[in-house]
């Protein structure tokens, strides 16, 4: 099986959903190329992935510059044409950018069968099995999957020996001009600032009052307001695609479709009848694996994971976290219809314990109270990286974000990758016996103690 690997270099480092991707592909073939866009430079960063028995081939022109996620899937999309594969395996997303749009636009741009969000794949009898959050699923090669942090890069063999990496220039490659860099790229970024989004008010308190506050914020109808979505003007037409988003769309809307969720061929065919100023899929696991693939269909901008959205004068303004959640962008999109994923609360249990790598040891007490308060246990990355806490429990940027009444945040610093996850909690309760913890700063409660 021939197998092409996208991988990004983010600040002279291999994206680390990449790596991931990587010795996905690495366990199921010995044929394996990896593919890569960026500066000449990166070339010695992606070298020493030589030694591990891959091909690398870097497409690197002036005329790719300035790329958005529709540009860059685009070039990617002609190289993989030029070389052929059987099988693209991206990683789910960029630790710089979050969007998770580049796999599934690919896949559109190339025809393939796509799954997102893999956590295990197994080539069996000429079968190509990938298991994710939603299940387990078998896929008709040529095909795409994206790879979730599940997978953990080998390293080369101390008798293994670097080899070249193969620069590509447009003239190799054979791009549209007009389809490249900053003209081929319909979003763009109108500012950044630093972002203060989950922020609230810490009131300390012992751990003998814990569970008494657990009683009253249990029988209590706890609410918090998110972000507000703001109307300095309205768009004439919007389209929804699922109930979540209705009333965010009727915010900043004179008229508002409703497109029960579908497929993106399906999507497609109501926005070209009814042509909208703007579509909203909601930033779900299939949201975030369809939209991209219509915006390929319709050759039109996304915004990805929004937080908010403003209307001025009939432009739709989206905010959306970049840089691991430490960044908020506001973004606009010079097409139409402008598409973009947007956040709204996810299910989630009454009461989630979260637990970081700082309390490993203590997992036996941990569990002991979550049975007492009913509780779902989750984890940090760290948490994850340690073995304690499974992947697919892992809550953060690069897990999953959860809303329940209560999260009981256990050990956990309080990286931004992980506060970003947890806004939509109605009550957080941190308990660390660091007083400086950045975790106290996005909690109602806080308990300075070491978890006994």
């Amino acid at each position: 099986m021939k197998i092409i690997v996208c991988v990004k270099v983010v600040k002279g480092e291999i994206n680390p959903f990449d790596e991931s991707a990587l010795e996905c592909a690495l366990k199921l073939s010995n044929d394996v190329t990896v593919l890569s866009m960026g500066p000449e430079s990166t070339a010695t960063v992606l070298r020493p992935l030589t030694r591990l028995g891959a091909k690398v081939i870097l497409l690197s022109d002036s005329v790719y510059a300035g790329s958005d996620t529709l540009a860059t899937s685009y070039v990617l999309s002609e190289a993989i044409k030029k070389i052929g594969c059987d099988l693209v395996v991206c990683g789910r997303q960029s630790i710089d950018g979050d969007t998770a749009q580049v796999g599934p636009m690919l896949s559109q741009m190339l025809n393939l069968d796509v799954e997102t969000c893999v956590l295990k794949a197994e080539y069996v009898e000429n079968k190509l099995l990938v298991k994710n959050r939603q299940g387990t699923r078998q896929l008709s090669l040529p095909s795409l999957i994206t790879v979730e942090r599940s997978f953990v890069l080998r390293f080369p063999s101390i008798f293994s020996r670097i080899g070249d990496v193969t620069l590509w220039s447009n003239r190799e490659v054979g791009c549209d001009a007009e389809k490249c860099g900053l003209t081929g790229s319909p979003t763009r970024v109108v500012k950044t600032f630093e972002s203060e989004s989950g922020r609230r008010s810490c009131k300390f308190i012992s751990y003998a009052e814990f569970f008494k506050l657990i009683d009253i914020l249990k029988s209590t109808d706890l609410k918090r307001n998110p972000e507000k979505h703001r109307a300095k003007g309205r768009l004439r037409k919007l389209l929804v695609v699922g109930r979540e988003l209705i009333d965010v769309a009727e915010e900043i809307a004179d008229e508002v479709i409703i497109k029960e969720d579908d497929t993106p061929e399906s999507v497609v065919k109501t926005i070209l009848l009814e042509n909208p100023d703007a579509v909203l899929w909601t930033a779900s696991l299939q949201g975030r694996k369809n939209a991209p693939i219509a915006a390929a269909m319709l050759n039109t901008g996304l915004c990805a994971d929004c937080t908010a959205l403003e209307c001025e004068d009939g432009i739709l303004y989206m905010y959306r976290p970049a840089h691991s959640g430490s960044v908020i962008a506001k973004i606009r999109s010079l097409t139409r219809p402008v598409m973009a994923t947007v956040r709204c609360e996810s299910e989630s249990s009454d009461i989630i314990i979260g637990v970081g790598k700082g309390v490993s040891d203590k997992m036996d007490k941990i569990e002991e109270l979550a049975g007492k308060l009913g509780a779902e246990i989750a984890g940090s990355r760290g948490a994850v990286d340690k073995n304690v806490i499974s992947y697919e429990k892992q809550v953060g940027l690069t897990g999953k974000t959860v809303s329940p009444k209560i999260y009981i945040a256990i050990g956990i610093s309080g990286a931004v990758h992980h506060t970003v996850a947890i806004e939509g909690a109605k009550t957080v309760i941190a308990i660390n016996p660091d007083k400086n913890a950045r975790i106290f700063d996005y909690a109602d409660y806080g308990i300075l103690t070491s978890f006994e």
